[in-house]
């Protein structure tokens, strides 16, 4: 029997959360290094799975697969194909930097309060979450999949609530308030979405008898398994719904300004870096390989949504007050582009919205990471407490900005490749739709400069003026992002080598081939 590599690279994590919410609570320093330790444990298993995956090989590889509930047709079933690798090897990279940028984030505060949870905690739940989104990319069986996708709402609902931002403009008590507001907020709205997925996800073993993601899809290709069609197209909208919510889809979003706005900035990253690709990613493997009907038919009201998503998100970024609801809002702008390409239905479109959850994921850490360490010297969210910062702190000055131009995905970074892929796959099939897209790049230059512009540039505000530049344990979290940014930006071969025939599958799957180019290339 081969080692179970998937297996052991979702329970390292959730072994660690357990050894580091036994420590004792003094001992907060050794809580903290023991979860930095299985987290990088967790990426090198990472790793070794991205060495073993063989891109030209089978569609899904690694797999395990041992009866759970053999009386439901349930099975522990496991598999990575290019997408999910991807996204298992973002997840376990980002998780390390989450933790060392968090690292004073769950001290008790100087006054003795009795408010703050304790330090292990704070890191116990965060290898909690990073374990459920793993076994989330590698579940082929629907069940699975459901358990983990809403198991992982708990340890985010006590991280939101319970860790939240100590920089609150109106005090400890407003803040409190609105921790707990953005915390439920959360957990109701994800709920919400799990509960009609729940029905779905019951409606798909009425209707074909097992949650095997594969032997299901199989049975649809070979025809024999044949749902109505409207059935499919209810179980595709109960799935659809949920990964929306999760995603965030306009109008389904408005509880994420609020939970990135009150967690502290690794748990924001946490969020939209991390938790939310399991709903991009969840379109791609299950309602387009499940209901390939369905997708096609729900595609242009969903590129409708994904349209409103990036002009509204943007729109909504560049009149923010608050830095992170100002990176919330890009967000959702940013995954509205991910949503545009994965139904634009082009493998252009497709590998441009896998590698750009890959290159959000890396910028929106970058930008937000360095906001938080900026808003840890200041003690305030507002553009305008600050002003003349580079002129103090210029290296935190200079990170800040590249992470910024990233988010408006400038030629030579990470974002710019995916974005200008997802535009041209869409623009090939839907040309009105990618025209209407590529305003929320200009709103996107225009919200990340004025954001550097007025808390960088100008005169040095009296309250800054004494800022420390970034500390080594702040440039060891911000330095390989920035670099990976830069390297994935001019070479980023090496992920879509993964991706693409990932791509090619999902194609295939609902039977759509890419548009034939009106002027042929000369030979």
């Amino acid at each position: 029997m081969s080692f179970p590599l998937l297996t052991a690279t979702a329970a390292l994590p959730a072994i660690g959360a357990v050894v580091t919410a036994a420590v004792p609570a003094a001992r907060r320093t050794a809580a903290k290094w023991l979860a930095l330790l299985f987290s990088l444990a967790t990426l090198a298993l990472a790793i070794v799975v991205l060495v073993r995956f063989d891109p030209d090989g089978d569609r899904y590889q690694l797999t395990e697969s041992h009866w759970w509930i053999k009386d439901f047709g349930v099975r522990y079933e496991l598999g990575v194909d290019g997408i999910g690798v991807a996204l298992l090897a973002l997840t376990a990279l980002l998780i390390p930097f989450i933790i060392l940028a968090g690292w004073h984030d769950a001290d008790p505060l100087e006054t003795g309060s009795k408010r703050w949870r304790p330090t292990q905690g704070f890191f116990a739940l965060i290898l909690a979450v990073e374990a459920m989104v793993i076994i989330s990319f590698e579940a082929t069986d629907v069940f699975v999949f459901y358990i983990f996708f809403e198991a992982m709402l708990i340890p985010m609902y006590f991280l939101i609530g319970g860790f939240g931002d100590r920089a609150h403009e109106h005090g400890e008590e407003a803040a409190s308030t609105q921790r707990s507001y953005a915390a439920v907020k959360f957990l109701l709205y994800n709920l919400v979405g799990g509960l009609i997925m729940l029905a779905a996800v019951i409606g798909l073993y009425v209707v074909a008898g097992n949650f095997s993601l594969q032997e299901i899809a199989e049975a649809r290709a070979n025809g024999s398994l044949d749902m109505a069609t409207n059935t499919e197209r209810w179980l595709f909208l109960g799935f659809f719904f949920a990964f929306a919510v999760k995603a965030p889809l306009w109008p389904l979003h408005t509880w994420l300004p609020n939970a990135m706005g009150e967690a502290t900035a690794p748990v924001a990253v946490l969020i939209t870096a991390v938790v939310d690709k399991v709903g991009t990613f969840a379109m791609l493997r299950f309602c387009l390989q499940l209901f390939p009907e369905a997708s096609k038919w729900a595609t242009p009201a969903i590129l409708v949504l994904a349209v409103i998503s990036i002009v509204y998100g943007a729109l909504l970024a560049v009149g923010q007050r608050d830095i992170k609801r100002l990176v919330a809002y890009a967000s959702i702008s940013h995954f509205g582009f991910i949503i545009m390409g994965i139904f634009a239905m082009t493998s252009q479109g497709q590998s441009g919205a896998t590698l750009y959850m890959v290159n959000h994921g890396i910028s929106t850490a970058a930008l937000m990471l360095v906001a938080g360490f900026l808003i840890s010297r200041r003690g305030s969210r507002l553009i305008a407490d600050y002003g003349g910062v580079q002129k103090v702190a210029p290296v935190l000055a200079g990170t800040f900005l590249i992470g910024g131009l990233a988010t408006l995905s400038l030629p030579g970074l990470a974002p710019f490749v995916s974005e200008f892929l997802v535009l041209v796959g869409t623009f090939s099939r839907y040309p009105v739709v990618g025209i209407i897209a590529t305003f929320g790049i200009v709103l996107a230059a225009l919200y990340t400069l004025v954001l550097y512009q007025r808390t960088m540039t100008g005169p040095v505000k009296a309250e800054v003026s004494a800022m420390p530049d970034l500390r080594v344990r702040e440039l060891v979290v911000v330095a390989p992002l920035i670099v990976l940014l830069i390297f994935l930006g001019v070479y980023p071969k090496p992920v879509t080598d993964i991706v693409n025939p990932a791509v090619k599958s999902t194609l295939s799957d609902v039977q759509k081939k890419d548009p034939q180019p009106e002027v042929e290339a000369a030979k």
